[in-house]
């Protein structure tokens, strides 16, 4: 696969270790990578965003590897999409990926989720987009999520990914072996 300039958010907040798993497993792998998400945790927040006091963005590139480029606001993962699409990349992304959640995205949760609202907000865009989550809030091992995820989005955009289609993957707590 080409390299690819993926966007990543999440609504678990910069300092979770499944975003900094993916951001990382995608660089390392070849993409560009840019995070732009909240700087703590705003699950279950939906599809809100902040019209009526400024939202700051602070660096966070310290938190991952060497040449991702990553930034922690101060507002919902929506905002954190939305301000990323229009003010803090200089093109549009190939691809857009939120997470890796702790805790399932499944059913009616759907709804509440940051997580899949950051994707959502991507999808609105015209960027495809995918939400991602690891169906334990006990799991903290993200390796093969992050790798499933990659190898997930890159077949998909390799295929045509339909225009307007959100993905929403619920990866199992496991390793890769199981």
């Amino acid at each position: 696969m080409n390299q690819l300039r993926i966007l990543i958010s999440n609504d678990d907040g910069v300092f979770a270790e499944g975003i900094r798993t993916l951001a990382n497993f995608a660089k390392q792998r070849g993409h560009e990578v840019t995070v732009v998400c909240p700087d703590q945790e705003r699950s279950a927040t939906g599809h809100g965003l902040t019209l009526h006091s400024p939202i700051r963005a602070e660096s966070a590139d310290e938190l991952f590897v060497d040449g991702v480029k990553a930034w922690g606001c101060n507002g919902t993962p929506a905002d954190c999409v939305k301000l990323a699409l229009n003010e803090l990349l200089d093109q549009k992304p190939d691809l857009i990926l939120s997470g890796i959640n702790h805790g399932p995205n499944l059913g009616t949760d759907v709804f509440c989720s940051g997580t899949v609202a950051a994707a959502m907000e991507g999808t609105l865009y015209g960027v495809p987009s995918l939400a991602v989550s690891v169906a334990s809030f006990q799991w903290r091992k993200f390796e093969f999520s992050a790798k499933t995820t990659l190898s997930i989005a890159e077949k998909a955009l390799s295929k045509g990914w339909p225009k307007k289609l959100l993905l929403n993957l619920n990866i199992p707590p496991c390793n890769q072996s199981e």
